[in-house]
């Protein structure tokens, strides 16, 4: 039965055109461009917002499962109003789907590739099954478990594009049996390819050579890779395992890996996009991986080696130039060798780099200050409380037993608590930009829920994600310049002061935030749009209504677009110099020298230019107004503590930022919201100290001054240029503020 498809008609989307202008902030469009913009090869250029939003809107509403079983008329009509309110609210930005969604939402990619519509996954490193998976290695059942097979869960996700958080807490570890076997690796490449000479300088043997030293033996196990993402988990799987007798059923000690086919460094990369790193990154992560489990010969792996093996595997996807490896690693909160590990500066630069790293907590832990010492001095590690995670929603709602029970981990930038092997889906509104253009935020908020919900029926690639979501169905309505809302809205910050109290379990004096009784109907209000109409749509797809529904994600990219303030954070200052990082070949550059914006090459990458954009955040003349550098850290915790009381029933990302004279007092606010807050991380606040910072306060003055040598419109002279170079972006761009998250 074919299914029945929603489209958007051309006049409505010219009257929308005609109608509403997009709110681009001033970095929007050229962040867009550079970051969203498809390639159109009939076409020859790259898409414009117009058609970006058609595709992405389309690509969502025809994932309503009605729609695949002769729909009536009236869910139709239904799906049709729907799709035009979406394109409306998107096109305006009032409101923009995850930059994953931007991305690939109504490509075929999307269609091949369910998971490529989440941002981010969680997974636990211990032996699991694979399950009825899109991949399973040949010398395993589907239902056997392998210590492999987490490891190819977060190859997998990172080399589709999204982030991965994984635990490797005790009790997770402690489930990998002791290393049986060490393994014997040779890689092999034939001399046609391209490839050949790099890859024998990191240790790759000629084929031919190899195949004259070991004719007629048969004591080694042989793969040749296929050119797909599949072949290198699947080589990865296979290194792995064979250090196991369990999963090593050929109980050989040799590995040959034929990396022959791989396409050479530079080659196009069909449907995600991008170029090829060519096989290099590959020969040096499986050396590296096999190495550190020849180690442990004997004996048992540790935490810390198992995030060094999704560290190895991160550097190796971070090789493709357009995609990231955000990973969070989550460890016991007593264990030191966890916790110390990015103190080897060797390792750290090598690869534990590719890691945000967090600890563990629960509702008995009280030993805060080794935590604060070591973010006082590298920022790490965050805090994950799980228990919190496990038996409350928002805060205000109180104690719920097991209400998110399988619950082990988080994101990469902790604003949603994950189960095993389930991803997070967001959808993000900006409610004062929305207000400006006249919407009813109910409205508003109700196409939120709604399209994440549709996410959830995607075509999921792995068995264990496919079980947690469809059971959870769980949902990531965010909001973005929460601090400009507020301040709009209520005249001044939702902290309005502090009252003195005294802890009732610890007996410590400490100060309470008092908050605005507005700020608290505006954010309960939002809420209550959303799980209404969650609860209505999953009545209507007879599914399970999502056991969450809100959250506050970082942002970054997708804020810029808008030019609001990233989540709940502050502006980073008033007035300041963003510095955006382009390859040196990017056609844009041309178009922003001619409207006036200051470049230089960057300091820090080779063929890398550094554009300068004068900002002003909103309200920025407002007596109220509070940046980064000026808000204090008891605020910061107080402004997190309320969405995530009154707002959040998931988490709430957020990076405080604290002045060095602030370090003291990290200690006692984990404390004083330990019932509270679920995740948190800290950040020292550099104000622009470092050369060629990304952002640098600057005052009114030089804004004026800066804004005044800027001319033109850089779309219109970009167009005028008729450039049509094409698959170059931005060098840094990241979906989230602290820079945990992918782009695409």
């Amino acid at each position: 039965m074919k299914n029945t498809t929603i489209s958007l008609d051309q006049a409505y989307i010219d009257q929308v055109k005609q109608n509403i202008s997009p709110h681009w902030g001033e970095l929007g469009w050229v962040t867009y461009k550079r970051t969203y913009a498809r390639w159109l090869p009939q076409e020859n250029r790259s898409e414009e917002w117009d058609e970006t939003v058609k595709r992405v809107v389309e690509g969502n509403i025809n994932l309503d499962p009605r729609l695949a079983d002769s729909p009536s008329e009236e869910v139709i009509t239904e799906l049709t109003n729907e799709a035009r309110e979406l394109y409306r609210l998107v096109y305006g930005l009032a409101a923009t789907p995850s930059g994953r969604n931007l991305w690939v939402s109504g490509t075929d990619y999307q269609k091949r590739n369910g998971d490529s519509l989440n941002n981010c996954w969680f997974i636990a490193i211990r032996p699991q099954k694979y399950g009825d998976s899109h991949i399973v290695p040949s010398y395993l059942s589907k239902d056997e478990q392998a210590v492999s097979m987490p490891f190819s869960f977060v190859f997998d996700q990172l080399m589709k594009g999204g982030g991965v958080g994984f635990s490797v807490v005790k009790e997770n570890i402690a489930k990998i049996p002791p290393v049986d076997q060490k393994v014997d690796l040779t890689v092999v490449i034939d001399k046609k390819s391209a490839s050949y000479q790099d890859s024998v300088k990191l240790g790759a043997t000629d084929k031919a050579t190899w195949e004259e030293q070991n004719g007629g033996a048969t004591d080694y196990v042989y793969y040749k890779l296929p050119d797909t993402r599949e072949g290198w988990v699947l080589a990865n799987a296979r290194l792995i395992d064979m250090h196991f007798n369990q999963t090593n059923p050929e109980n050989k000690q040799k590995l040959v890996l034929d990396i022959s086919d791989i396409r050479p460094y530079g080659a196009k990369i069909h449907g995600f996009g991008g170029t090829a790193s060519g096989p290099m990154p590959l020969v040096e992560m499986v050396f590296e991986i096999n190495q550190i489990i020849n180690d442990r010969f004997g004996g048992h792996l540790t935490s810390v080696d198992g995030t060094d093996i999704c560290n190895l595997i991160g550097k190796t996807v971070v090789a493709g130039n357009v995609r990231r490896s955000a990973e969070l690693a989550l460890g016991s909160n007593d264990d030191q060798d966890f916790i110390t590990m990015k103190q080897d500066k060797d390792k750290l630069y090598h690869h534990r780099w590719a890691s945000n790293n967090s600890v563990a907590i629960d509702a008995e832990f009280n030993d805060y200050e080794p935590i604060a010492n070591g973010i006082r001095e590298n920022g790490e590690p965050g805090i994950v409380n799980l228990d919190l995670s496990r038996n409350y929603g928002r805060i205000i709602d109180g104690y719920q037993k097991d209400i998110d029970g399988e619950v082990e981990g988080t994101n990469p930038c902790g604003e949603i608590s994950l189960g095993n092997g389930e991803p997070c889906n967001l959808f993000e509104v900006f409610p004062y930009i929305a207000e400006k253009q006249g919407w009813n935020l109910q409205d508003v908020f109700k196409l939120a829920a709604r399209y994440t919900k549709r996410v959830t029926f995607s075509a999921y690639d792995w068995e264990i994600s496919r079980q947690i979501i469809y059971k959870n169905r769980r949902i990531g309505v965010s909001m973005s310049g929460i601090q400009d809302w507020l301040l709009n809205d209520l005249g001044h910050r939702v902290v309005t002061g502090f009252k003195d109290e005294v802890d009732q379990e610890t007996g410590e004096k400490i100060k309470v935030p008092i908050y605005d009784p507005k700020g608290i109907k505006m954010v309960t209000s939002a809420y209550q749009a959303v799980v209404d109409a969650d609860n209505e749509y999953s009545k209507a797809l007879h599914c399970e209504p999502s056991i969450k529904h809100t959250t506050v994600k970082p942002s970054g990219t997708v804020a810029k677009l808008a030019g609001a303030s990233e989540g709940m954070h502050f502006h980073y200052a008033g007035y300041l110099i963003q510095r955006i990082r382009f390859q040196a070949s990017d056609p844009l550059l041309k178009a922003l020298a001619a409207c006036g914006y200051y470049s230089e090459p960057d300091i820090y990458s080779p063929n890398t230019t550094c554009v300068e954009f004068p900002l002003r955040a909103a309200h920025a003349d407002s007596e109220n107004f509070a940046s980064a550098g000026t808000v204090s850290i008891e605020e910061q915790f107080a402004t997190q503590a309320f969405l995530q009381t009154y707002w959040s029933d998931n988490a709430v990302s957020c990076t405080v930022t604290f002045q060095k004279e602030e370090g003291d007092k990290i200690n006692s606010l984990f404390k004083q919201y330990r019932h509270v807050i679920k995740s948190t991380s800290l950040l020292p606040y550099y104000g622009g100290s470092l050369e060629q910072a990304p952002k640098e306060p600057i005052d009114k003055e030089t804004y004026e001054k800066r804004k005044a040598q800027i001319s033109g419109d850089v779309a219109s002279v970009f167009a005028k240029q008729h450039d049509d170079q094409k698959d170059l972006e931005l060098v840094d761009q990241e979906d989230c503020e602290n820079g945990a998250c992918p782009v695409k």
